[in-house]
């Protein structure tokens, strides 16, 4: 449903209006929001997410921007984006609290100079907080699964904000309940971590960072492609078939990292899901094994 931009600017008057999406993704790919809210505290997402639930606006919900790749045509009607707004962390004793603005790898760093120690591996997982919790999101052996105590959930069924607990998310592997409850957004989560040396957990932080910088390709992408199906890495078993530097457009399966493919500059959506689609087809017909994007298709 395509939404008058005149409706859609007088229920959400401080929105953008068909703005340019591929400003806001790691990928550099999207075509433009309807309307793009970018809201300044929790209240004013639970304002618009109520307005849109009363007038039948269909709301998207963008974090950080990565892990995703919106198509060419873009999202319809009201699309709201969290990172860079909702950035207040707070801290008591072992516990903090996050926004689900704030990203991972500077929550990481917070936590990280407060001495408290659980959220290291967060400094690899370039998404927000709200994403995170979303996608259960892990790195170096770790996962948010780990230290996440709950969640703070806007439902629009019941027009509510419900308290959601680790139990109740539901988390898995790169999955939570969340997949199966689209309308439902993360608006902050709290996590329980425990005593370390402040300089200890800087030191492997910057290990991770370093680790992360030198096995990554320095074009933009959405980051992993594809979730881990079996005992071996995807992009072990892309590189075993031969599919480095497969190129679609200006989108290619990255010689550094084949799990990553990156964009030379002014790629398409379309071509990104070609690419997707053949190294899928490829891998399953010689080597018998299916990849599941981790990659979420947004519009």
């Amino acid at each position: 449903m395509r939404l008058h931009a005149e409706t859609l600017q007088c229920l959400f008057p401080s929105a953008k209006l068909d703005e340019p999406l591929k400003r806001y993704t790691a990928w550099k790919i999207g075509g433009p929001a309807d309307a793009l809210l970018e809201p300044t505290s929790a209240e004013e997402i639970e304002e618009a997410l109520r307005t849109a639930g009363e007038h039948g606006v269909p709301v998207t919900v963008l974090g950080g921007g990565t892990n995703v790749l919106i198509r060419d045509s873009g999202i319809r009607s009201l699309t709201i984006r969290l990172a860079k707004s909702l950035t207040k962390v707070a801290f008591t004793g072992l516990s903090l609290t996050a926004d689900a603005g704030v990203l991972y790898p500077v929550l990481a760093n917070k936590t990280a100079s407060q001495g408290l120690a659980g959220l290291e591996f967060a400094t690899g997982i370039p998404g927000s907080v709200g994403g995170a919790v979303y996608m259960n999101a892990g790195a170096y052996g770790s996962e948010t699964k780990r230290v996440l105590d709950w969640a703070d959930v806007y439902r629009p069924e019941e027009g509510r904000i419900s308290r959601l607990s680790n139990g109740d998310l539901g988390l898995g592997y790169r999955h939570s309940v969340l997949h199966e409850r689209p309308g439902w957004v993360v608006l902050r989560a709290g996590y329980t971590l425990e005593p370390g040396d402040s300089e200890e957990l800087k030191a492997r932080i910057r290990e991770f960072r370093s680790q992360r910088m030198n096995g990554s390709p320095n074009r933009p992408s959405c980051g992993s492609t594809f979730k881990r199906a079996t005992n071996d890495s995807p992009g072990r078993l892309i590189e075993v078939c031969g599919l480095k530097g497969t190129r679609v457009g200006q989108i290619e399966v990255s010689p550094v990292h084949a799990n990553y493919l990156v964009n030379h500059g002014g790629g398409s959506a379309e071509d990104a899901l070609k690419l997707i689609e053949h190294v899928r087809k490829e891998v399953f017909d010689r080597l018998g094994v299916e990849l599941e994007p981790e990659v979420r298709i947004l519009g």
